[in-house]
């Protein structure tokens, strides 16, 4: 096939599958955006300005550190980007936000596959071989995915140059000062329409195109709950992080730098794996549950589709899932930060009222903004997620629109296909919600579930501190150790659930608007 019939193939198509390249392109954009901005941040580099340096030496608000210690970059504004150890972590939040973002590219790109496939059927029916009738798919995705890297490129670059703000002493708010190199901005560009096609492809892995029609090839296996065992593991990693710290401590040796991050992080993204994976098994025994207790028609309908797709869960939820997982880890350290902090400020407040000193309380706000700033990205995420979910409600109403048109034809009513919808995304989203609330939870308190403050001082009893000397018996020392344990935030947690529950209720509440269109009886003859 010729690259002109290739293009020529791949942009036509009915308003549908115009929606689809827009959406899948606007996801690309998105995605864009927020590696260039994770890269940009991990290609900050000190800047040897002597007068920046200066004004942040003398400005209150900077940490009390060294005039110009290694990696400082005291050009930006917020610790978060002064720090060089609290980069990275900026730098992962960015990349977690890709994961909604490719989630949603995914189910754009399965908006109005029906339609399309049955397309590509003709196409094969007109001597087309399938790899053919695949790359017009590939083609579709990877050029759509491309001209939305072009737009976030633009964007990008727009963006810097007009947040380019120095205050007064020369400090930025924000590292337009700092652009990702050449290699990492190639990469990028070429990456994801590469990874958009190579992922269309895949979709298309269960699917045969034949000149007779559309045939697809569905797993009869029900799925088992074995991911339980990633969660496990996932969770035991974390908390074994501090007992292994503990161990390379008293035996004197030195801690492999990678041994932290493989046990945080590995077990982060275990846990977080197998909640998605999960999803599926809590999907169908959902729709095991309803089909016995349930007594209604709308009930049994919703048990019918859960058992019948239960992997939809793990498609659907996944990018949803991740960020309430992060949500309820972010509560935890929050929930670890207050109880450190109290028992800090309990600590010093007894040694200074015991020794007669002035007690000035810990500035401590710069840690809770930087979990605001986490708390923004979740929201973020659910947003983005709650797109995909849309996408995919509207896909599935007007891709089953005959069969919905003949239950209407044949007396149903809409509300009950209304409700039948309703339960089929609320009754696994609830439990797969509140699986991704206690391992998010389980991951922060499994790395400490109590924290231990001590501090000892020394000081003199006497007025003559000349006989206050090493020995005296006019010198008193104050040891005090305070140990607390730390909260579970309930009311936070219940937060973040109700967020992600609310962006599922108000999904479904919009896709359902398509219903009538997609129920109406001339539906009947659509192809």
């Amino acid at each position: 096939m010729r690259p002109a019939a290739l293009l020529r193939l791949a942009l036509a198509g009915s308003r549908t599958d115009t929606v689809r390249i827009v959406l899948t392109a606007f996801a690309a954009a998105l995605a864009t955006l927020s590696m260039l901005a994770a890269a940009t941040v991990y290609a900050i580099r000190p800047r040897a300005d002597v007068a920046v340096r200066e004004a942040a030496d003398h400005d209150p608000t900077m940490p009390g550190v060294d005039p110009a210690p290694d990696g400082y970059a005291y050009q930006y504004t917020h610790n978060l980007l002064v720090e060089p150890g609290l980069r990275p972590g900026v730098v992962f939040g960015l990349l977690l936000l890709c994961i909604p973002v490719l989630a949603l590219a995914g189910q754009s790109a399965r908006l109005g596959a029906p339609a399309r496939d049955r397309r590509l059927a003709r196409i094969r029916l007109a001597g087309a071989t399938p790899r053919q009738a695949v790359a017009v798919v590939v083609a579709e995705t990877g050029l759509a995915a491309l001209a939305g890297t072009a737009l976030g490129m633009v964007v990008y670059a727009v963006g810097r140059a007009l947040l380019h703000r120095p205050d007064a002493s020369g400090r930025l708010p924000l590292p337009t000062d700092t652009a990702p190199p050449l290699w990492t901005v190639l990469a990028i560009g070429a990456g994801l329409p590469l990874l958009a096609a190579l992922s269309a492809a895949l979709l298309l892995r269960r699917v045969a195109f034949t000149p007779f029609g559309v045939a697809r090839r569905h797993r009869t296996r029900p799925p088992r709950p074995w991911p339980g065992a990633l969660i496990v593991l996932g969770v035991a990693a974390i908390a074994a992080a501090p007992s292994v710290a503990r161990a390379y401590a008293w035996s004197g040796r030195t801690m492999p730098v990678w041994v932290p991050p493989v046990l945080l992080v590995g077990g982060a993204a275990l846990a977080t794996v197998g909640v998605i994976l999960g999803t599926a098994w809590i999907s169908h025994a959902t729709g095991r549950v309803l089909h016995r207790l349930a007594r209604g028609p709308a009930a049994l309908l919703a048990a019918r589709r859960l058992t019948a797709d239960p992997w939809a869960g793990s498609r659907v939820f996944a990018a949803m899932l991740v960020a309430v997982v992060v949500g309820a880890g972010a509560v935890g350290i929050r929930a670890w930060f207050t109880a450190e902090f109290s028992a800090r400020e309990e600590a010093w407040s007894a040694i200074a009222r015991a020794a007669g000193w002035e007690h000035v309380p810990e500035d401590t706000s710069f840690y809770f903004s930087s979990l605001d700033l986490v708390d923004a990205a979740v929201t973020v995420g659910l947003i983005v997620a709650g797109l995909g979910l849309l996408v995919y409600l509207a896909e599935g109403l007007v891709s089953r629109r005959r069969a919905y048109a003949a239950l209407v034809a044949t007396g149903m009513p809409r509300r009950t296909l209304a409700r039948a919808v309703g339960w089929q995304m609320l009754a696994p989203a609830v439990p797969a919600i509140l699986l991704a609330l206690t391992v998010g939870l389980a991951m922060a308190r499994g790395y400490a579930s109590e924290v231990r403050a001590a501090g000892a001082a020394s000081f003199c009893t006497v007025d003559d501190e000349s006989r206050c000397g090493e020995g005296s018996p006019f010198v008193r020392t104050i040891e005090v150790d305070v140990v607390r344990p730390v909260g579970i935030p309930f009311a936070e947690l219940a937060q973040v659930g109700a967020v992600a529950l609310a962006a599922v209720v108000v999904t479904v509440g919009i896709g359902l608007l398509f219903l009538r269109a997609s129920t109406d009886v001339t539906e009947l003859r659509t192809e």
